[in-house]
């Protein structure tokens, strides 16, 4: 929800049938996300990003910190894609 989303090229690596992550993965499971991150820390973490604030108590499970690291995730990715562009959160919307 507060993290980056990459815009790829793929670079044809056969040793991973020429594909790649599509997406960070999660560091915590849902049920594990939502035990160990209350409402305040998600807010704090979406601070300076259109959500729905309100709705903090029910979406503890997509926090930044419920993820794994976008930026290392590419790292760790780099003989598989070239970055072409990095884009940055602005709004999000997730339906309960």
């Amino acid at each position: 929800m507060g993290t980056a989303s990459y815009i790829v090229e793929g670079l044809g690596n056969a040793a991973s049938y020429e594909s790649c992550s599509h997406g960070a993965g999660r560091r915590l499971s849902r049920t594990q996300a939502r035990k160990q991150i209350p409402p305040d820390a998600l807010r704090q973490m979406m601070r300076g990003r259109e959500w729905l604030e309100e709705e903090a108590d029910h979406l503890g499970d997509e926090a930044p910190a419920a993820y794994k690291d976008i930026d290392q995730v590419m790292a760790d990715q780099a003989d598989l894609v070239k970055v072409v562009h990095k884009l940055g959160p602005v709004l999000n919307y997730k339906g309960l």
